[in-house]
């Protein structure tokens, strides 16, 4: 199973439950899974170094790592257009799409079609949805399924233990 990671994963992550500073575990865990079965692609990672902040510089540290998956082959960019056509027949507003064109989620769905990958996401389902498009939504016709961080962490089983000092 390949699992492909968003970017609400590690923003998520840094600035809630996983905190560099309070679980520094996680993050090292993450080194020692990221590879071959758990990556991201090229444009999560642009968003991510974006930033000031410790997840850019996590970020910067593993940016031409190979985990992190290119968008710039023929199958990728093939599916990308199937999501942009599919998108402008839709009930979606023009910026929702416009907004959701410009950034990582369409890449890392064609990319999770392209390697029949799970995506792990925090975002849900929302078959209503006209002001946003919610990636599980074009996840469903592609057959890729979407998973979040929890299931993802269990599926890949994950421990963080404590040891006292």
């Amino acid at each position: 199973m390949v699992y492909l990671l968003d970017s609400n994963v590690f923003i998520e992550a840094q600035n809630r439950y996983y905190a560099f500073d309070i679980v520094p575990a996680f993050w090292d865990w993450m080194d020692t899974v990221i590879g071959p079965n758990v990556a991201t692609v090229a444009p999560v990672r642009d968003e991510l170094i974006g930033k000031d902040d410790p997840l850019a510089a996590w970020m910067k540290q593993r940016q031409n790592d190979p985990w992190v998956l290119p968008v710039d082959d023929k199958a990728t960019q093939e599916a990308y257009a199937e999501i942009a056509i599919e998108l402008d027949g839709s009930n979606y507003r023009r910026p929702a799409i416009e907004k959701f064109l410009s950034g990582a989620d369409p890449w890392l769905i064609a990319k999770a079609k392209v390697l029949k990958a799970t995506i792990v996401t925090h975002e849900v389902a929302a078959p209503d949805a006209v002001k946003r498009v919610p990636i599980p939504n074009l996840c469903v016709g592609r057959k890729v399924p979407c998973i979040n961080t929890f299931d993802a962490l269990r599926a890949l089983q994950a421990q963080f233990r404590h040891h006292p000092r």
